[in-house]
Parts: structure tokens; sequence; C-alpha cells
């Protein structure tokens, strides 16, 4: 299963869908997160299964919506990816591919790994993305990782069924549930690899972005000082 993660993506989530290939995964799932204008809409006329927030609760409580229904559905593995056309469905095979052949129940796409793009990327998210956020997670689990913050990922969902990991923390709601748990895979010995796939951010004009600059940068490092900390579990 395949999970988009959206809020009033109508101008693009038809092209995220456009891009799925007949047969790539069994079933393609838009979360819309109270979006305002035809999100939900456009996304049901491409086929997905959509499952609607009454209000807008963050893209962490999308995500967890998500996997809550594979789980539920009885899903093997759930795929996450964006709504707003940053990421390449056909590329889902490459994190499949080290979930079936390599046995890997976290897999973890990054722009950064040789064959993979970030396309015309502005400086400063390179530093925060690339250097920043990656550098203090690796510091914190005592392993390398390359891109630390990609949304785009594919989680066995066996694991988180038997791990214990507790994803419904309210303080998850926003985007703190991503790199927690990422962190919470490594740091249980859960088998995870990185590999490179795509991420190229929309034009200015079709909306590059949700993230603000201050709050949405310190909803991703909050989980980083509250774990390595231990305030939070």
């Amino acid at each position: 299963m395949a999970a988009s993660i959206a809020h009033n993506e109508a101008t693009k989530i038809g092209r995220v869908l456009d891009r799925f290939t007949p047969g790539l995964v069994d079933r393609v799932v838009v979360v819309d997160d109270a979006s305002t204008d035809d999100t939900p809409q456009v996304a049901a006329s491409r086929g997905a299964t959509v499952l609607r927030h009454a209000r807008r609760s963050g893209a962490g409580a999308a995500i967890r919506t998500a996997l809550e229904h594979g789980i539920s559905e009885g899903f093997d593995v759930v795929v996450i990816l964006a709504g707003n056309d940053k990421d390449r469905p056909p590329e889902i095979e490459r994190l499949l591919a080290a979930i079936d052949d390599e046995g890997c129940d976290f897999v973890q796409g990054s722009r950064y790994l040789p064959g993979g793009d970030f396309g015309n990327m502005p400086f400063y998210r390179q530093f925060a993305t690339r250097i920043v956020h990656p550098w203090l997670f690796s510091l914190l689990v005592r392993r390398r990782f390359t891109d630390t913050t990609n949304g785009f990922r594919a989680i066995r969902l066996s694991a988180l069924c038997e791990s214990g990991i507790d994803l419904d923390q309210d303080w998850l709601d926003q985007y703190e549930l991503e790199p927690y748990l990422f962190y919470q895979m490594v740091r249980r010995g859960y088998a995870v690899k990185e590999v490179p796939v795509t991420k190229i951010y929309p034009p200015h004009e079709l909306g590059y972005t949700k993230m603000k600059p201050i709050s949405g940068w310190w909803s991703i490092l909050r989980p980083l000082f509250l774990l390595g900390l231990h305030i939070k579990r």
C-alpha cells in the first residue's frame, strides 16, 4: 500500500497519482488533512482511496492515519510519500526491493546517495537537510545516515505491531512523528537502510512547501533533543 499525505494539494495531487503505474502497489491511499480545496475530489477521481480528517491535524497525524489503515486492512508494507509531487512513485520499487529482497523493516529514501537527486534546491535547505539534521540524528543513533528528513520511506507494518513504538502520543501530530519513528526503528535494532530517491520541489508558484521556516524546522529537530535527553520515550 502507498499513502500520500496531502493538505490543499488540488493542483498537484493529480500529478502524483498519475505517476503510479498499474500494479506498482496494491492500493493507493490519500490521507487528506482537512483540505479546503478540491484535493479529495481530485484524488478520488484518480481512483485513490481517500481518508479524510475532519479538522487539520498535522503531517504526523496524517501518517499515523495511513499506518493504522494499512494495519487494519492487513497490508504488509506501507510506503509514505508527499502529496505535493516532490517524490516519484516509480521509485517505490527501490524501497520495496530492500524490504522484499534484503529483509529490511524500514527503508529511508535519500536524495543525497549516489543515484538520488534533489534538483535546484536552495543552499539553505541543502545545509539543513544534508548537514545539520543528518549529523545530529546520526550522532544520536550512533550510525551514519545521509537524509533523515526525507518523508519518502517504506515501513514493514509487522515491525510496528511488535515493537511497542507508541505513535499515539499527542506531541507527534506535526512533523515530529517522522524523525521519532526513524529513530525508534534504528535504536530498537530493526533492519534499516537508505536507498537513493528523487525529491524535486515544485515551482514556487505552485506552492514550494507548506513547512514554516522556524516552527516547522523546530518540529523536525525537537524529537532529537527530547529523545536524546530522555525527556520523551
